[in-house]
C-alpha cells in the first residue's frame, strides 16, 4: 500500500487545522474538497433521479399471483426513503462516493418473474432473504475474499467495460441510440436515434448537453458535470414551453403545479419472509435465489472496484478500502429494499458522475442522500430534469473510465483475453454481471490451457463454476421442470 493510501485510510489523518467533518471523511487526505464532495453529490443525484419515476413504473406495472398491483405513490416514497437511508450510511460507514438506490434488472426480475409465482409480500421476503445471504457471505469474509483474489488486470477490465457499459445507458436513455423493431427487415440491432436519423428537440438537447461536457471537461472547469446538468435542464424547460413535443420520456422538463408532495409509507414492513416457499416449489425458490444473489454479488462488485479505481483509490493490490463495512451496507440496502417493497437495493454505478465531479469520500454521499430525502417531499421539484439533461454525464465518465484500459497488458493473451471479453460482453448483454462472468470463465480456461492451473486462485475456480450454471441456468430449469 502507497503512503498516500495509509495516509488516506488512517484514523483521524488529516493535515493540521483540518475540521471535524474533513478528518472524519479525509476529504483533505483523498485530495478533495467541501465544494467539489457537495458537486458530486448533486451530480450523482441528478444522475440517479430517474430511479424515483422508473421504479415505481416497473414494480407498480406487474401483478402477481393473485392479480395484485402495488400502489404507485408509495413505491415512490419507498424507492426515495430507502435510496436516501442507505445512501447516507453508506457515506459514514462506507466513507466511499456511492450511492445506492432500488436495482434496475434486479426490479425487473422481482416483478415479472418472481411475482406472478407468488403474492407481492412473499416476493418482497425473497428480496430480503437475499440480502440476509449476501450479508452471511460478508460476514463470514467470503464476498470480500472473492474481491482481492481477482487479478489487477481484471479489475481494471471491469472499470473499463463499466465505463463503456454506462456511456452506452446514457446514449440509449437519451434516445440517440435506439434498438430497431424486431419486426424490421434487418439484422441490425441498433439504430441512430429512433428511426435511423437523429430527430426531436429531446435528442438535440442531448447532443448539445454532451458538447457542452465535453467543451467544459477539456478546459479542466470545475464543476463541468454538474453545470452541463443544470444549464441543459433550464434549456429543456424552455424548449418544452415554447415547442410541440409528444414525449420526453419519464421525465418531463415543466415547472410543476405543486412542488410539496406528502410521502405514503404504506408498503414499509410488508413482506413475508419465508412465505415464497409455500407458493412454489423449493427448486424454484432455491434458482430464484441463486438469480438474484449472483446479480446483486458481481454487480456490486463490479461497481465498487470501478467507483474506487476512478477515484482513485484502490491501493496496489487493487483493494478498496472499508471494503468489509461497504459489502455489508450493500447488503444490508437489499434487505431494506425487500422490506419496503422497493425491491433490492445496490449501490449505483451512476456515482462515477459525482466521482467525475471530483468526490472522493463518503461525504457526498450526505449531499445525494439528502437529496434523495427532500424527495420524499419535493418529488415533483426534484424530478424536473430529463434523462436527455442528465445522459451527457454518463456519456462523459464513460470516457473518464475508458482511459483505465492503458495499464492493461495486452501484449500477455492470458490476460488479454479475458480482458476484452469483460470489457466487451457488459456493454454488449447491458449486464456487469454478464461481463465479470465471461471475463473469469475465460480466465481459468485459458490459465487451464497453459498449464498455470495452479496459479488460479481457489475462489475464482468456485466462481467460474457458479457462473457456468449461471449462464446455463435454462436447461437447468428445464431439467428440473421450473417454469
Amino acid at each position: 500500500m502507497s503512503e498516500a493510501q495509509q495516509v488516506a485510510d488512517r484514523p483521524g489523518a488529516a493535515p493540521p487545522g483540518a475540521n471535524s467533518v474533513d478528518r472524519f471523511f479525509r476529504i483533505t487526505a483523498r485530495g478533495s474538497t467541501i465544494a467539489r464532495e457537495i458537486r458530486g453529490g448533486f451530480a450523482t443525484f441528478f444522475t440517479m433521479a430517474y430511479i424515483l419515476v422508473l421504479n415505481p413504473i416497473i414494480l407498480g406495472s406487474a401483478k402477481d399471483k393473485f392479480g395484485h398491483q402495488l400502489d404507485g405513490a408509495e413505491l415512490v416514497t419507498a424507492t426515495a426513503l430507502v435510496a436516501a437511508v442507505m445512501t447516507i450510511i453508506m457515506g459514514v460507514g462506507g466513507n466511499l462516493p456511492l450511492a445506492l438506490a432500488a436495482g434496475l434488472g434486479l426490479n425487473a426480475v422481482v416483478a415479472f418473474q418472481i411475482a406472478p409465482l407468488m403474492s407481492w409480500a412473499d416476493a418482497m421476503g425473497l428480496v430480503v432473504l437475499e440480502g440476509l445471504l449476501i450479508c452471511v457471505l460478508v460476514v463470514t469474509g467470503l464476498r470480500e475474499a472473492v474481491m482481492h483474489a481477482i487479478p489487477q488486470s481484471l479489475k481494471q477490465a471491469i472499470s473499463v467495460g463499466i465505463g463503456l457499459f454506462i456511456a452506452f445507458i446514457g446514449f440509449v436513455d437519451a434516445g440517440f441510440v435506439s434498438r430497431i423493431p424486431d419486426v424490421a427487415n434487418t439484422t441490425v440491432p441498433v439504430q441512430l436515434g429512433a428511426t435511423g436519423a437523429l430527430s426531436g428537440w429531446p435528442v438535440l438537447v442531448f447532443c448539445l448537453g454532451v458538447l457542452l461536457t465535453i467543451g467544459l471537461l477539456a478546459r479542466r472547469v470545475r464543476g463541468a458535470i454538474l453545470i452541463s446538468i443544470l444549464v441543459m435542464t433550464v434549456v429543456a424547460i424552455v424548449i418544452d414551453s415554447v415547442a410541440d413535443i409528444k414525449s420526453w420520456g419519464l421525465t418531463t422538463p415543466k415547472v410543476p403545479d405543486d412542488i410539496v408532495a406528502a410521502p405514503e409509507f404504506g408498503l414499509l414492513g410488508n413482506f413475508s419472509l419465508f412465505g415464497a416457499f409455500g407458493e412454489t416449489t423449493v427448486i424454484t425458490v432455491v434458482l430464484l435465489l441463486f438469480t438474484l444473489i449472483l446479480s446483486d454479488f458481481f454487480d456490486t462488485m463490479g461497481t465498487v472496484v470501478g467507483i474506487s479505481a476512478e477515484a482513485g483509490l484502490l491501493d496496489e493490490q487493487g483493494r478498496v478500502p472499508n471494503l468489509g463495512r461497504v459489502l455489508l451496507i450493500d447488503g444490508a440496502a437489499a434487505v431494506a429494499g425487500g422490506a419496503s417493497s422497493s425491491s433490492s437495493a445496490t449501490s449505483y454505478i451512476e456515482s462515477a458522475a459525482g466521482v467525475g465531479e471530483g468526490a472522493r469520500t463518503g461525504f457526498a454521499n450526505l449531499v445525494t442522500g439528502g437529496l434523495f430525502a427532500c424527495a420524499l417531499f419535493l418529488t415533483p421539484l426534484l424530478t424536473i430534469v430529463p434523462m436527455q439533461a442528465a445522459a451527457p454525464a454518463l456519456v462523459a465518465v464513460g470516457f473518464l473510465m475508458m482511459t483505465q484500459v492503458k495499464h492493461i497488458d495486452w501484449d500477455k493473451y492470458e490476460i488479454a483475453i479475458p480482458a476484452f471479453l469483460t470489457i466487451a460482453v457488459m456493454p454488449f448483454t447491458y449486464s456487469i454481471t454478464n461481463g465479470i462472468g465471461a471475463g473469469f470463465v475465460a480466465y481459468v480456461l485459458i490459465k487451464t490451457v497453459l498449464g498455470k492451473a495452479r496459479q488460479v486462485h481457489w475462489l475464482l475456480w468456485g466462481t467460474s463454476a457458479l457462473f457456468l450454471v449461471y449462464f446455463a441456468i435454462d436447461p437447468i430449469e428445464q431439467l428440473f421442470g421450473v417454469k
